[in-house]
């Protein structure tokens, strides 16, 4: 099969294809036939890895009477790789480090230590939170040796759902993340959905030296987006798990990686999607591939059938650096992730999962601005002269206020992406609603925090800038692509008022 492109994937319910985009982050689903064969980068080949051991979960830390307390300790770690010993970055020593269990309403107060050789932070990824102080703040600036404690209080209707964690201090994020400093974050939902068990699937990638590091990269690699080359699922190549005929389990899944876009098939099981990002369908959607970008999440119901499934990540072509570095287009083909086994004696079928409220829908409704965010790559604005990584011409300078809106008020952005790459971008603190792509309206109230920008195109969101007055970013989540100035800053003044 030839790489999806990102003008198939837009245009494929036009042709008459039976499939349709959902959310400018690359929710794809299709009628079309298997994947083929994808070759990938040494350790995952498509074909022929050995499974790996039974998929671990991370170790769960879960708030009690209303309050998690916990401390994360960001340092060097040792972790077992395909059989291979490597010295990896972790919370706790972890990969990845702990999940953070909590509910609607509760407060997370997070002790965070410092044993990296340089300076981090915390980012909350997707969570509705103050950004300020000591809670999702990104300007702390933890030295080595230092902490600083952070405090959370989550809003009594917190959307339930997935959300992850990981570093956040400019300049080093690609480095940390790609070392394996996140971990995942899960809000309980009000009704449980009857499973037979949940798993979490935090997908990263890295590359090991000869000496079992991980492989610093270079400033060409930066520059397109790095992609190691083990794709790990829980720290783990190529993992197996087990599940019985008819089970029906639930996988929520985070898109670790720094760059690397997932397009992601289970060819043979029953696959209904709950939802992208924090957002939420009001009923399940069939599903036969998902594209994840940088830092998306989905929550997915898998339904087994009888035989051995292969998870896989298809080629997907996220753009070149074109005429400007004469770079080979980008296309991440990953190969087997995980292996699952489905024998034993066949279950009852799962009761249906019940109809969820619609998402609240701010197209039809007034805004109180409209602004335009352009994303571009240039020679001569970068660091030491070379390639520039900007938005609306500038890039980074956490001293100064890009964006200023109105606490309380409703604005619709668009973004648009004049380079030959595709962006995710990401905004901290306020979710997304997505109104169009290229031009193209959504079809249904799509809520997320990271929507996909494709090269030459454009997607247009409201943003309700409610709950929190205060100063954060949004960048792109090509995480090498922040750290090269690919970021702005945004403040919400005034007092909470609801627009007109």
């Amino acid at each position: 099969m030839k790489p999806i492109t990102r003008r198939t994937a837009l245009t494929m319910g036009g042709l008459g294809v039976a499939g349709t985009v959902v959310g400018g982050a690359g929710l794809l689903w299709t009628s079309q036939g298997g994947p083929g064969r994808a070759a990938g980068p040494a350790g995952n080949p498509a074909d022929g890895l050995a499974t790996g051991d039974a998929l671990r979960q991370p170790a769960e830390l879960r708030s009690v009477d209303g309050v998690l307390e916990l401390r994360l300790d960001a340092a060097a770690a040792t972790a077992r790789i395909g059989g291979r010993t490597a010295t990896t970055l972790g919370y706790n020593g972890g990969l990845p480090g702990p999940t953070l269990r909590l509910r609607a309403g509760d407060r997370l107060r997070v002790s965070l230590h410092n044993g990296l050789n340089e300076p981090t932070n915390l980012h909350t990824h997707g969570l509705h939170v103050s950004p300020e102080g000591n809670a999702d703040n990104p300007f702390v600036m933890i030295e080595p040796g230092d902490s600083f404690d952070y405090d959370y209080r989550l809003p009594a209707d917190h959307p339930p759902g997935l959300y992850w964690y990981h570093p956040h201090h400019h300049g080093v994020v690609a480095d940390q993340v790609f070392g394996g400093l996140y971990g995942a974050i899960l809000i309980d939902d009000p009704d449980p959905v009857e499973v037979a068990r949940e798993r979490l699937l935090i997908i990263s990638d890295l590359t090991l030296d000869g000496s079992g590091r991980v492989a610093s990269a270079g400033r060409a690699e930066r520059m397109a987006g790095r992609e190691g080359e083990l794709v790990l699922v829980n720290g783990q190549l190529n993992p197996a798990l087990g599940i019985r005929p008819g089970e029906r389990e639930r996988w929520r899944i985070v898109n670790a990686c720094v760059s690397r876009y997932l397009r992601l098939r289970l060819d043979g099981q029953t696959l209904q999607l709950l939802g992208l990002d924090s957002g939420r369908f009001e009923a399940p959607r069939d599903v036969e591939e998902l594209l994840l970008a940088p830092g998306n999440r989905a929550d997915l119901l898998v339904t087994a059938a009888e035989g051995t499934a292969v998870l896989r990540a298809l080629p997907y072509d996220r753009g070149r650096m074109g005429g400007m570095m004469g770079g080979p287009a980008r296309s991440t083909a990953t190969g087997s992730l995980a292996t699952v086994a489905v024998s034993g004696d066949a279950v009852a079928a799962a009761s249906a999962v019940p109809r969820r409220p619609a998402a609240r829908d701010l197209r039809g409704g007034p805004v109180t601005a409209r602004r335009e965010l352009t994303l571009a790559m240039g020679m001569g604005g970068g660091m030491g002269g070379g390639m520039g990584f900007t938005i609306n011409g500038e890039t980074f300078d956490g001293g100064r206020v890009d964006t200023t809106v109105q606490a309380g008020s409703v604005e619709e952005w668009l973004l648009t992406n004049t380079s030959p790459m595709d962006h995710p971008f990401h905004l901290h603190v306020w979710p997304m609603q997505l109104v169009e792509t290229n031009g193209r309206p959504a079809d249904s109230a799509a809520w997320q925090d990271v929507v996909n920008l494709p090269a030459r195109g454009s997607a247009r969101v409201r943003i309700a800038f409610e709950d929190f007055a205060g100063r954060t970013v949004y960048h792109c989540h090509i995480l090498d692509h922040e750290d090269l100035g690919m970021m702005g800053v945004v403040e919400a003044r005034g007092a909470l008022t609801a627009p007109e």
